[in-house]
C-alpha cells in the first residue's frame, strides 16, 4: 500500500509570485547519468497541455519552479508540451530531463501518469513529482489536491452573488479531475441557496479537441450560458477559460476563476473588475515543497494531498468588491470552518 500524506502546512506563497514572460524551455545537454549532478541542477517542470502562459494551472507551477530558483540558486528547465503528443513524446520529454540530472522532475497535469511510471522505474535516484494523479513508484510523490473543496467555497460565493439565481460551471474535458471542480460547485451553491439554477457545460470529451487550449470555446461556451440567464460562471478549463472570463467581462457578469488568483494575472487585467473570486489550488507550493525536500535530503514520495486545511486550496480575495455583496464573506469564512472541521462533507462527484 502507499502512503498517503497529508501535509501539515502548505502555505508557502508562492501564487503571488510574479510571473516571468518567457520561459528557460530547453535543457542542457545529456550527461548520461541516471541520477544527475545534483549540486549543478535542480527542479524541471514538464507542462501540461496549454503550456505556460494559461495564466492558470501551468503558470502555477511555474511560480514554484521560480520561488526555488529564487531560494536555491540552482539551475531550472521548464518545457513546452507539443500538440497531438503521445505518451512516448511525454516519456522521452521525462526522461532526458532525469538524464541531464534535473532533480526534481515533475510532470504538470494527469496526462503524464504512463509516462512517468515508465520512467521513473528507470531513473531511481532522480525524484519524480506528478501534479493530479496518483503513479505508483517509490520514487515518486503524487501531488494531489482537494479541488472539491476551493470549488465549494467558489460555489458559496457564486450564490451570494447571483442576482438571476442563474450560475453557470464551464469544464474543459468531461474527466473525473473535472467533475470534482463541478460537485463542489454545486453542493456549494445548493448548500447556500437551494432556490440557484446551475448550468454546467463542458467543453470538449477529451483532451486532445483542446478542452483545456481554447478560449474561442470557453468564449462561445460562456456566451450561451448567459444567454440562459447566468450572472456568475465558474470555469475549470485552463487556457480556454480566458476566454470565459472574456465573455463575462463584455456581458458585465461575474466569472470565477481557478487555480492561481486570476484577478492579479497581468494578462487579464483587461478584465479584472469582473473577476469575483477564483478557487485557488497551490500547484506552485506543491512543485516548491517537492523540491524543497530533495534539497533537504529528504524526498517526499507516495501520495501526498493540498487541502484546505493545510492551505493547499482556497478561495482568492483580492477584489475589493466581494466585500460589497451583503453576507458573502461571512457565508465563505463559515463554510471554511466547516470543511476543516469536518462538518461540511464535500462531494467529489
Amino acid at each position: 500500500m502507499r502512503r498517503i500524506s497529508k501535509l501539515t502546512r502548505v502555505a508557502v506563497g508562492v501564487a503571488s509570485l510574479a510571473l516571468a514572460a518567457t520561459a528557460c524551455g530547453g535543457t542542457s545537454s545529456d550527461n548520461g547519468d541516471s541520477g544527475g549532478s545534483k549540486d549543478d541542477l535542480g527542479v524541471a517542470i514538464a507542462y501540461d497541455i496549454g503550456g505556460k502562459g494559461d495564466q492558470s494551472f501551468n503558470d502555477a507551477a511555474f511560480a514554484g519552479l521560480t520561488k526555488a530558483k529564487e531560494e536555491f540558486g540552482f539551475k531550472t528547465a521548464d518545457v513546452e508540451p507539443t500538440e497531438g503528443e503521445t505518451d512516448a513524446d511525454k516519456e522521452q520529454r521525462l526522461a532526458s530531463l532525469a538524464r541531464q540530472g534535473y532533480n526534481p522532475v515533475i510532470g504538470v497535469g494527469f496526462a503524464y501518469g504512463p509516462a512517468m511510471e515508465a520512467v521513473a522505474a528507470k531513473y531511481p535516484d532522480t525524484t519524480f513529482g506528478i501534479v493530479d494523479s496518483v503513479v505508483e513508484g517509490e520514487n515518486v510523490a503524487s501531488l494531489v489536491f482537494a479541488e472539491e473543496q476551493a470549488s465549494y467555497l467558489a460555489g458559496v460565493a457564486a450564490a451570494k452573488a447571483t442576482k438571476s439565481n442563474t450560475v453557470g460551471f464551464v469544464g474543459g474535458v468531461d474527466i473525473p479531475l473535472i467533475h470534482k471542480f463541478q460537485a463542489g460547485y454545486e453542493q456549494g451553491v445548493k448548500d447556500t441557496n437551494s432556490k440557484v439554477k446551475v448550468i454546467p457545460q463542458y467543453l470538449t470529451q477529451t483532451a486532445e479537441e483542446g478542452g483545456f487550449s481554447s478560449p474561442d470555446k470557453g468564449k462561445a461556451a460562456a456566451e450561451g450560458q448567459i444567454e440562459k440567464g447566468a450572472d456568475v460562471i465558474y470555469q475549470a478549463a485552463g487556457l480556454s477559460g480566458q476566454g470565459v472570463i472574456e465573455a463575462a467581462a463584455k456581458a458585465k457578469v461575474w466569472a470565477i476563476g481557478v487555480d492561481s488568483d486570476q484577478y492579479n494575472q497581468e494578462a487579464l487585467a483587461a478584465y479584472k473588475d469582473f473577476i469575483l473570486t477564483s478557487a485557488l489550488k497551490d500547484v506552485g507550493g506543491a512543485v516548491y515543497t517537492l523540491t524543497k525536500s530533495v534539497q533537504d535530503g529528504k524526498p517526499l514520495t507516495g501520495t501526498q494531498v493540498f487541502d484546505l486545511k493545510v492551505n493547499g486550496v482556497g478561495l482568492s480575495d483580492s477584489n475589493p468588491k466581494m466585500a460589497e455583496i451583503p453576507g458573502l464573506k461571512e457565508a465563505v469564512d463559515q463554510a471554511k470552518k466547516g470543511i476543516t472541521d469536518g462538518t461540511i462533507k464535500v462531494n467529489t462527484e
